[in-house]
Order: C-alpha cells, then structure tokens, then sequence
C-alpha cells in the first residue's frame, strides 16, 4: 500500500514538473515573440505613438478601444499588451517553481526573472515618460535580451532531460575548453546586441549607407560618432561570425554524436547566416521595418541558441583530466 503511494506520489510529481517546463518553455517562446513586436516598435518608430503611461490616451491599458488601433499605435500598444501577458506569465511561473521546485537556487532565479520582468515594464514606461532617452532605451533592449536567457535557463533546468541528468563526454585536455569557447560565443553576441541596440537608439543604422563597402571602402573616415557606432557594430558581425565558426567547428569535430550539443551549434550557425543576410538587406532596402524586425528577433535567438548550448556544455563536458 504505501509503495503504491509512493509511486503514485513520484509519478505525480514528474507529471507537475513536466507542466512546468512546458510552461517555462512557452513563457520562453512568448518572450521571443515579444522581442519581435518590440522590434517592430522601434523599425516603425512607433515608440511615442502612445504618449501617456501606464494609461493609452487615458484609457486604461486593457480597456483602450481596438477602433483606435491606428498606424503607428497598433505597434505601440499591441507591445505593451503582449508585455502585459509575459509579465502574467512570469508571476505564475515565478510562483509555480517557487512552490513546487525544492531546489532553492532554482526558485531565486524565477524571483529574479520576475524582478527583472518588473524592471524592463517600468523601462518601458520611462522610455515613454522621459521621450526615448537613449540609455534608458538602450537598457530597455538589453534587459530584454537578459530576460529572455533567464526565461531559456528555467525552461531548461526544469526539462526531464536536466532532472534525469545529461551524458558527460570528454573534452581535450589541449587548447581552449569547450565550455569557456561556447561561453565566450555567447558573450561576443551579447555584446553585440548591445551594439545594435547602441545603433539603433542613436539613428546610426544608415550612417555608412552601403555594404559590404564603407563608403565604397574598407575602412570609412569617420566623420562623426554615428559612423564609428555603426562600423564597431560590423566589426563585431565579424567577431561573432569568427567566434560561432569557431565554436561549430569544435563540437563538430569532438562532439558530433552528442546531439544535444550538435544540434544548437547547428541551429545557431544557420541562424548566424539568416543574420547576415537580414544585416545587408537592412542596408540595401535603407531599412525596411519587417526586415529589421526580423533582424532584430534573429539576434535575439542567436544570443538564446548560444546560451542554451553554454548551459548544455557546462552540465555535459569534462575535462579527460577529470575522467582520470
């Protein structure tokens, strides 16, 4: 009988975790979504549309009649709308780990997501309170893409894959570990959204006009602080391109059995390539706003392939000094 109970118990708990992940995981997609709406934001320099906060024209937020969703508003106040949802979600997912997870790390980094959620909603508001300054709207961009790590880190050690425990493989004692090369990756690419977001907050993304010459150069004069913003952006392209080659390659060539390392290197080096050709096109079409967006939201999932393949390789990858 109290076997019986214990199973029934244990079976329970695996089927309250599992909702739990699937949630994580959808508060993390949702999250992604919202990055892309606030893409649209900004490449349709909607931010100002809605002049007043927390209210929309002095309706309340959720009341705000959709007959008025006109032009540049329908950007605005559908963003902050779905940044409403993602808060909700993250107050349930913040209090499902906290009373279902034992693990008493893992419920601090939901309390901090949900802190974190908190913090970008009063950005927000301050972007439009204070008329776009651009360190608040810089830090705006960045805490989003901080976020949604944090959203991506409770989804994956919330995952039966995590619980019931990863494979450890063996990594070469020569050159640079694995787990520093993909933790160095994905810090190149979070600098490099900062630069982006750097760009775009300052209107430095059509200072030098053409691509993938400078002013039909290699190296532009640098005439003024936009053009020297936007060429550090190419330079860290370049960077990021070098450091996520780098990173393919040594999972290919030591790793390329172990999916659940294979997989997000691949992904994220697909990704890298849809980047580029989303960062010329902005250039070419003088930037469209859905092709920003797009380019936007690709960096974004670069920066959360990256990170889920950091978390993999620091559960998975040893050392063989450590196998001895």
């Amino acid at each position: 009988m109290s076997r019986n109970v214990r199973v029934a118990g244990s079976l329970h708990e695996e089927g309250e975790n599992i909702g739990l992940h699937r949630f994580a995981l959808f508060t993390a997609c949702s999250t992604a979504f919202l990055i892309f709406v606030g893409g649209l934001v900004t490449s349709h320099q909607a931010g100002l549309s809605v002049p007043d906060w927390p209210t929309s024209y002095g309706y309340n937020m959720f009341t705000f009649p959709y007959a008025k969703w006109v032009g540049g508003i329908r950007y605005e106040h559908g963003h902050r709308l779905i940044a409403s949802f993602v808060g909700l979600l993250t107050v349930i997912l913040a209090s499902w780990t906290w009373i279902s997870e034992s693990r008493r790390w893992l419920r601090v980094l939901s309390l901090i997501a949900l802190f974190a959620v908190i913090t970008q909603g009063l950005l927000g508001g301050l972007t439009v309170k204070y008329l776009l300054p651009t360190s608040i709207s810089m830090t705006h961009a960045c805490l989003a893409q901080t976020f949604f790590c944090m959203t991506i880190a409770l989804a994956f050690f919330t995952s039966p894959t995590w619980k019931h425990g990863l494979p450890r493989v063996r990594d070469s004692r020569h050159g640079l570990q694995t787990t520093t090369l993909c933790a160095l990756t994905t810090g190149t690419i979070y600098l490099q959204l900062l630069l982006g977001a750097w760009m775009r907050h300052t209107e430095s993304g059509l200072a030098i006009p053409d691509f993938p010459l400078a002013f039909g150069r290699l190296l532009p004069e640098f005439t003024n602080y936009h053009v020297a913003i936007h060429f550090a952006h190419r330079l860290g392209a370049v960077l990021v391109v070098a450091t996520v080659l780098w990173t393919f390659t040594r999972l290919w060539s030591a790793h390329r059995q172990e999916t659940l390392l294979i997989r997000p290197a691949v992904v994220m080096l697909v990704l890298v390539c849809a980047q580029l050709t989303f960062g010329a096109f902005t250039i070419w079409t003088e930037k469209s706003p859905l092709i920003t967006t797009f380019h936007v939201a690709t960096g974004a999932l670069i920066l959360g392939t990256s990170f889920l393949l950091t978390l993999r390789a620091f559960s998975m990858v040893a050392r063989e000094t450590e196998w001895q």
